[in-house]
């Protein structure tokens, strides 16, 4: 089965990325101000706490000891910061004068979950789908 080495660059891809999301939080956070929910306290302050809270997750993801606890945050953080997201589509805000259309909104409301999914699959926390498909052919269902 392939699915432990894909979980090792999956792990890997996912760092990378969250690291570099993270360090824009942490250079930039007043691009991130339009699209924070009027009711979140203290926004900037929230954006650089995100930053923050992606630069953990990614340095988890690679320490082996905290895996498990980065997917778990990373995923729990993605469900976060969803309001952002859906603010950021409903008004049509322009982050650092990009303007992003439904082009981009509708296919990122549909990876959500799998950013979820992939947190949490790449730290080991999970083992859907391989596991039941394992489990189905294990009882010749």
């Amino acid at each position: 089965m392939a699915w432990p080495k894909n979980r090792l660059w999956m792990r890997w891809l996912l760092a990378l990325a969250y690291a570099g999301v993270g360090v824009v939080h942490l250079h930039a956070p007043e691009a991130f101000l339009p699209i924070m929910p009027e009711w979140v306290p203290m926004p900037q302050t929230v954006i650089v706490a995100t930053g923050w809270c992606e630069l953990a997750g990614a340095l988890g993801l690679v320490i082996p000891a905290l895996q498990r606890a980065a997917g778990i945050g990373l995923a729990l953080y993605a469900v976060a910061v969803f309001p952002a997201n859906i603010k950021h589509a409903l008004e049509g805000v322009d982050v650092a004068g990009l303007h992003l259309g439904w082009w981009y909104h509708l296919p990122r409301f549909a990876l959500q979950p799998v950013l979820v999914w992939w947190a949490l699959f790449c730290a080991g926390v999970i083992d859907w789908p391989w596991q039941a498909a394992a489990n189905t052919s294990k009882h010749g269902c």
